[in-house]
Parts: structure tokens; sequence; C-alpha cells
């Protein structure tokens, strides 16, 4: 891939126009705030398929979630990090639930609070049977970093299928988003429960979006759920 090349907004195995039409048709129609959990007892009733949305904090969860969904407030946005100290569920018209998880990374959060949300995250990763993949995002512009290795350690014991997604990719030069690409590549083959590819996306420009969104829905079709 050469420096004047955009890295790959579309994934190794390119998906097909029907493919691209179902992601579309997945997250279409209505969604909606379902609920909120600060406590594995407060966690709700599984239904149908789940993906969880994970990573640091201001790394832009809450975005990529209102880009998919084509709501621009459905997930609130903040520039101050840690704000969301829940799991937050979203659900739409199919059986797919976007799940919003806590923030890490914060040097400011309190270890009681952060000791409270690592306990909240173990629990829902290791009871979740409907959970399908959790994709771990990461700033294009900076990549893994050593606080994420905790997170990745805990996405294998679970054996949660996870994919990294990195996001902001806008703010990247073409030539160092594809460095980044690469430099992940190479450290997932590392992690059992990692899936290989890297999709990388921008909320701002809607890049990427539409592979994630087929990505999700061929997920979803795994598992039955449409």
């Amino acid at each position: 891939m050469s420096g004047s090349e955009a890295p790959s907004l579309a994934t190794a195995s390119p998906f097909t126009r029907a493919e691209m039409e179902a992601g579309r048709k997945l997250f279409a129609g209505d969604w909606q705030f379902a609920a909120a959990a600060g406590s594995a007892a407060a966690l709700p009733r599984m239904r149908g398929v789940e993906i969880a949305v994970a990573g640091r904090s201001n790394v832009g969860k809450s975005s990529l979630i209102n880009a998919l969904t084509g709501r621009r407030a459905l997930a609130r946005t903040s520039h101050t990090p840690g704000r969301t100290q829940e799991l937050i569920f979203f659900t739409g018209p199919s059986q797919l639930t976007l799940v919003d998880m806590p923030g890490y990374g914060y040097a400011a959060t309190s270890k009681a609070k952060v000791k409270a949300w690592t306990a909240l995250i173990h629990a829902f990763l290791q009871g979740r049977a409907n959970l399908a993949r959790a994709y771990l995002l990461l700033d294009a512009r900076h990549g893994l970093k050593p606080i994420d290795a905790d997170v990745l350690a805990s996405l294998d014991k679970a054996a949660v299928n996870y994919q990294i997604v990195l996001t902001k990719a806008d703010a990247a030069k073409n030539a160092e988003l594809a460095a980044r690409v690469a430099a992940t590549q190479a450290a997932l083959a590392e992690h059992p429960a990692a899936f290989p590819e890297v999709l990388v996306t921008s909320a701002r420009t809607g890049a990427g979006i539409p592979e994630l969104r087929c990505a999700i829905a061929r997920l979803v079709r795994e598992r039955g759920g449409g």
C-alpha cells in the first residue's frame, strides 16, 4: 500500500452489494436507548444478538454508535473523559443490541470507580451468551497504547471475539494510517480472541461506517439473528 493511498476502508474480503444493503437495512429504522446498567445485577435480560463497543475515554465510542445508527444524539457524546460510567444498551427494529461500554484510561478517575467499572465489564463479558463480538476502538492517530493491554488480555481470557476499529481516521495522514493498520494487525497476531482484520473509520466523514455495518450484519446473520 502506498503512502498516497487511503488504507483499507474495506475489508480484505470485499463485501458484496447485497451485504452492503443488508448492513444498511440493519441500522435503518428507529434506534432507541433501552437500558443502563451500573452493576452486574442491573444488566438487562439477554435479547437477540449483542455487539459491544469498547475503548479508551474520548476515543469516539458514542460518535461511532451515532454514525452507525444515523442518529446524531442517540449516544451522548462528551469532551469530558470518563463521563459514561455504565453499560448503555441501545436497540433498534431488529434483534441487534448495541452496548456502549464505559471508557477506560482516564487518569483522574478514582481507583474505587475503576475497580467497580472493571468488575462490571468482566461480569458482562463473561456472562452474556448472546454477545457476538466486542469492537475495541483505538484512535487512528495513536493506535495501541500500553493501557489497552489489560483490556486485550481480559477479552482473550473471557474468550470474547473482538475486532479493532480505528476511529478519527480523517485526522491522520494516509501514510501514518497505513503504518498504524499494519502495526495493529501485527500486534493482534499474539491475541487468540482477536479478529485479524482492522477496520478504519471516521464518524465525522462517514468513511468506513458502511463496512462496519456490513461486518456487524454478517455477525448477526451467522448468529441466527437475521
